[in-house]
């Protein structure tokens, strides 16, 4: 297996597979960067006005609408593509891990990027994991206005990195292709570090926000919140050591309260999904605290009961 990847492409076939708010903006970008671009999803409205009048895409990068989009509802129905960008839910990434399998070229990359930990593992049930990249988006809300109009609201970072470790020829490659996208992006030699250092942000933010109904700087203004929320994020920092992660920084709770501080307004993707009477990420996020605690013999009390509280309410959900 090579590493390699020629940098002569100046028309990467791009496939976004989960054309939700975030992968909607990733291929308006790339769209416009002049990339091969199509988009995977199996909401028939959104696919039907994306292919006949263009993506309406506002926000941080100005309001236009992005023809050239080629969108389809199975990953089959594409042709040859050099890189599939895997934007779905958690709860989507084994099953378009499964489609994309089946069809993929041999030096066909892989980049996935979710909330939470596990994703490399989901793909691994389907494919070698050889051509996998992990990625991470940071600092990159979006929302879905209607069918083929989306607005986003920031676009700060996006991180990417082998799943092994260390700078690679295509890793470079995919990252400049990012870049040329105009997004702020990044290649890193460690990708499990900024992995687990968003990880234990979204613990502290997520289930804590479901629970109490509030927004980030609500969580943390009252002080019976704050604890609760940092006691979410310490359990899952505490695994993170015990697992050997090289954290950037010592002080976890100085790292926590500078995130939220960075965003009072925002309310977690899990908090949306609930006030849409949607089944959350739950497993990817808070709900791994526990099981990966229960590995590592460490005791997760914060996590236990949140995760709880977020499953009975979504067993509600129809």
């Amino acid at each position: 297996m090579t590493k390699s990847r020629s940098e002569n492409m100046n028309m990467p076939r791009i496939a976004i597979v989960g054309a939700g708010a975030m992968g909607s903006v990733y291929a308006g970008l790339f769209a416009e960067a002049g990339y091969q671009t199509s988009v995977v999803d199996l909401w028939q409205e959104h696919m039907t006005a994306i292919g006949k009048t263009g993506l309406h895409l506002e926000g941080a990068s100005g309001d236009r609408v992005i023809g050239g989009i080629t969108a389809v509802h199975q990953v089959a129905d594409l042709g040859p593509i050099d890189l599939y960008v895997i934007a779905t839910k958690a709860n989507g990434v084994a099953g378009a891990a499964a489609e994309i399998a089946k069809v993929m070229q041999p030096d066909s990359l892989v980049l996935t990027i979710q909330n939470g930990l596990g994703a490399g593992e989901r793909i691994a049930q389907y494919m070698p994991t050889d051509n996998v990249l992990l990625g991470v988006a940071e600092g990159f809300g979006a929302s879905i206005k209607g069918p083929g109009h989306i607005h986003h609201n920031a676009m700060r970072q996006i991180r990417i990195g082998e799943m092994d470790g260390g700078m690679t020829d295509r890793l470079v490659w995919v990252e400049s292709l990012w870049q040329a996208a105009g997004f702020k992006a990044a290649a890193f030699a460690d990708i499990h570090q900024l992995v687990w250092e968003k990880f234990i942000c979204n613990v502290m933010c997520s289930a804590p926000s479901v629970a109490f109904d509030c927004t980030i700087g609500e969580l943390f203004n009252d002080e019976d919140r704050r604890i609760v929320a940092l006691g979410c994020m310490l359990e899952a920092y505490e695994i993170g050591l015990a697992k050997k992660i090289a954290f950037s920084f010592d002080d976890a709770v100085a790292y926590g309260v500078k995130f939220a501080a960075d965003m009072p307004n925002a309310s977690p993707s899990m908090r949306l999904d609930h006030l849409a009477r949607k089944r959350s990420e739950i497993d990817a996020i808070n709900g791994m605290v526990p099981v990966l605690g229960r590995e590592m013999g460490i005791k997760t009390p914060y996590n236990d009961t949140l995760v709880a509280l977020v499953r009975a309410r979504e067993a509600s959900f129809a």
